[in-house]
């Protein structure tokens, strides 16, 4: 692949090439190699305007670079012999994958530990993916004024065993650290789901009560309330309530060697991006686990909890191109690279051609 840099190459007859080398392999690649070597330099222009006007009458009239949707277009690599093909992700495929079970043995112990671990947490995410389908229907039947979690929400319900109202929570406990991090009675409440935890007195959220809160901008108004109040109890804040995007607070340090001591809150913050995710706040999932990324892989903070990010905060997100770009992105700052299980093996070795090109046009002149 360091050919493509000596070869004096547009980015886009690059791409064209890398998508080639995707399907073809390498033969294919060596023989376009061969042959662009041999192309006069004037008439390579001439050629990718044609390869462009091809590509452009294929799409319906719509401008397509080949290397554009590299992270859309990598399901084809996936292969159910994939030494981390895993059933139960379905972020490189068009439908659910059936189960198959996996031979684990060639695979070095420290890898197969990951993967049985990403395995166990990706059957639990691609059932909230899926919106829970073993869910009973008959919910969607629920009386008017059997809405524990709305009611809740609407500040005409107290959360228990508290006993506390929704506007309590958000004035008595904002900054009160030793509460949220001690009770935990409460955060079923705050971000209630469609599957029970440990609070015996939480309702779990129903059908019919997630079409009601998406009607209802009082209730939501109050869930991003609920949101800022436990960012800023692990040292962050949303910055722009359009976007999603967050980041670190003055007292960040604090907050962060609390996180990486009480790593409990792994399981907070995939509650979090699930009820996000369920309740109208889809778009702040990716922004959310973007910053977890960074910090884990990029900042080496909050090394406790760097694999729960990965085996369950990045599944969290429901947008599967979101979910693969954040995947990618993981990927190009996880060290050491032969131990990432958290995508088929496959892509993972497209992406290292990507990062290899990418460096030879850094380092060229």
């Amino acid at each position: 692949m360091h050919r493509f840099y000596s070869l004096n190459m547009s980015p886009f007859i690059t791409g064209v090439f890398l998508w080639c080398y995707r399907r073809g392999g390498g033969g294919c690649y060596n023989i376009l190699c061969w042959f662009w070597q041999f192309v006069p330099l004037f008439f390579r222009k001439r050629l990718e305007i044609g390869v462009r006007s091809l590509l452009w009458w294929r799409n319906g009239g719509r401008a397509a670079d080949p290397g554009e949707r590299d992270v859309e277009t990598s399901e084809t690599l996936v292969d159910p012999t994939d030494e981390f093909y895993c059933s139960y992700d379905s972020t490189w495929e068009d439908e659910p994958s059936q189960n198959r079970s996996i031979e684990m043995s060639s695979l070095p112990r420290s890898n197969r530990y990951k993967f049985r671990r990403f395995q166990n947490a990706a059957k639990d995410m691609q059932t909230y993916r899926h919106d829970y389908p073993n869910q009973p229907r008959n919910q969607h039947l629920s009386k008017p004024e059997a809405r524990p979690n709305l009611m809740f929400y609407l500040g005409q319900h107290p959360c228990l065993p508290d006993g506390l109202h929704i506007s309590d929570i958000h004035k008595e406990w904002h900054g009160d650290y030793n509460k949220l991090e001690y009770v935990h009675t409460y955060i079923q409440w705050l971000f209630p789901l469609q599957e029970p935890g440990v609070n015996s007195e939480a309702s779990i959220l129903t059908k019919q009560e997630i079409t009601d809160f998406l009607n209802n901008s009082f209730a939501k108004k109050n869930l991003l309330k609920s949101y800022k109040l436990m960012l800023d109890f692990y040292g962050i804040e949303l910055i722009n309530e359009i976007t999603g995007d967050v980041r670190k607070t003055e007292n960040w340090m604090e907050r962060f060697d609390n996180f990486n001591r009480h790593t409990h809150n792994s399981l907070r913050i995939t509650r979090i991006l699930k009820c996000l995710g369920t309740l109208g706040y889809r778009d702040y999932q990716a922004p959310l686990v973007k910053f977890f990324l960074v910090e884990t892989l990029v900042n080496g903070q909050l090394p406790n909890i760097k694999e729960s990010v990965l085996n369950y905060f990045v599944f969290a997100v429901l947008d599967k191109k979101k979910r693969r770009n954040l995947l990618k992105f993981a990927y190009e700052n996880y060290e050491p690279k032969e131990e990432f299980v958290w995508c088929p093996k496959k892509i993972q070795m497209f992406w290292l051609q990507q990062m290899k090109i990418q460096n030879g046009r850094e380092k060229s002149p």
